[in-house]
């Protein structure tokens, strides 16, 4: 059996673990850049998916071919976008690939842009950025729920909504002490799932980022 000097180890380092991510400033980066992602991904979806209609609809004329290469030189601005708010909500430092070759001549470097992996690996982190659009949308909502549920305690009586079921409104009113108890006891723990997962979901940003935006800065150090 564990003595009781190991567990006064072991309760405030589970206390700590627990309560850690609101003490913590890279939470809410985390959660900053998961909830972003929503609204970069309303732009990139409708413009990657127009554009690239438009263009193969097009490419049997010159209007077409240059919609599409257009579209490469739009990725590339976007992953510079994207690696700049990596590196300052997230806890990596990329620099910027160097993979494109340069030749002489218009028509040789548009190929040097099209044919550089990196290209393509920026177009395959933009359109997997929708995922994390959704997920940041998901914890956004939860942590206004759990911060409206805590603020009960001055603001009773208080009715919370949770939305629609079968087109009925789901509508807690909370008026007693007892349900404003249970109302911040709910609050409490939604907010300390949101910013878990914040963390969580933001350590999957950064792998992604840094397997297709760019290398990481040698010599930084990265948890």
């Amino acid at each position: 059996m564990p003595s009781t000097g190991d567990r006064k180890h072991t309760v405030p380092g589970v206390i700590a673990a627990v309560i850690g991510p609101i003490l913590s400033g890279q939470t809410y980066r985390n959660l900053s850049y998961l909830v972003l992602a929503f609204p970069l991904m309303m732009l990139y979806w409708p413009l990657f998916g127009f554009g690239l209609f438009l263009g193969t609809l097009l490419s049997i004329v010159l209007v077409g071919i240059v919609i599409l290469v257009l579209m490469v030189f739009v990725v590339r601005m976007l992953v510079t976008l994207e690696r700049w708010l990596a590196n300052s909500l997230l806890t990596v430092s990329l620099e910027a690939p160097d993979d494109v070759t340069l030749r002489s001549g218009t028509g040789r470097n548009i190929r040097g842009y099209i044919e550089a992996a990196s290209t393509w690996r920026g177009f395959g982190f933009l359109s997997l950025k929708g995922f994390l659009g959704i997920i940041g949308l998901m914890l956004a909502y939860g942590l206004v729920q759990g911060l409206t549920l805590l603020s009960a305690v001055v603001r009773r009586p208080l009715k919370v909504s949770f939305g629609e079921v079968n087109g009925n409104p789901v509508i807690w009113t909370i008026e007693t002490v007892p349900e404003t108890a249970l109302a911040m006891g709910t609050g409490a723990i939604l907010v300390l799932l949101v910013l878990h997962l914040a963390n969580g979901f933001g350590y999957v940003a950064e792998r992604m980022a840094m397997s297709l935006l760019g290398s990481s800065v040698e010599g930084s150090d990265i948890e």
